[in-house]
């Protein structure tokens, strides 16, 4: 009888692990959703920006479906982020392929981030399957489980 209960809070302890695995997995994946969207904007805004004269009118999205009436004064070369606080001058076509890479190492790493939460979805449901096992093995009268 023991052995079944030390069994069924194991079984309970890994579930509870997994749970918390897959909510983490999830709030990663949400994270990387919305830098990649802040990234396919940048990117569709330059491509954009890049088509225009010097002096052209025009309307910036600021985000929250937002802009910013603007006039472009040189369009050749941007101010970019390149991490740590620090932002440099770049030619708009370099920094335009610079954030499409950007966006395919985020898809990469969404790819790897959903297989892991699926891997860890089917140890959860298989973890339930068992726990049902054990319960309907022992009717769940006998068990005692804190």
């Amino acid at each position: 009888m023991a052995s079944e209960e030390e069994e069924l809070r194991g079984s309970l302890v890994q579930l509870r692990i997994y749970e918390g695995s897959a909510r983490a997995l999830q709030a990663r994946l949400d994270i990387l959703n919305a830098a990649m969207g802040e990234f396919v904007l940048a990117s569709s805004t330059l491509e954009g920006v890049k088509t225009q004269k010097a002096n052209a009118d025009t309307l910036i999205p600021v985000g929250g479906g937002s802009f910013v009436r603007a006039k472009l004064d040189d369009v050749s070369k941007i101010v970019m982020g390149v991490g740590a606080g620090v932002a440099i001058e770049k030619p708009i076509e370099e920094s335009i392929s610079e954030i499409k890479s950007r966006i395919a190492d985020m898809e990469k790493a969404r790819t790897a981030l959903q297989e892991q939460l699926a891997q860890t979805l089917v140890r959860i449901e298989e973890n339930r399957q068992k726990l049902g096992e054990i319960v309907r093995k022992h009717g769940g009268d006998s068990l005692t489980v804190i």
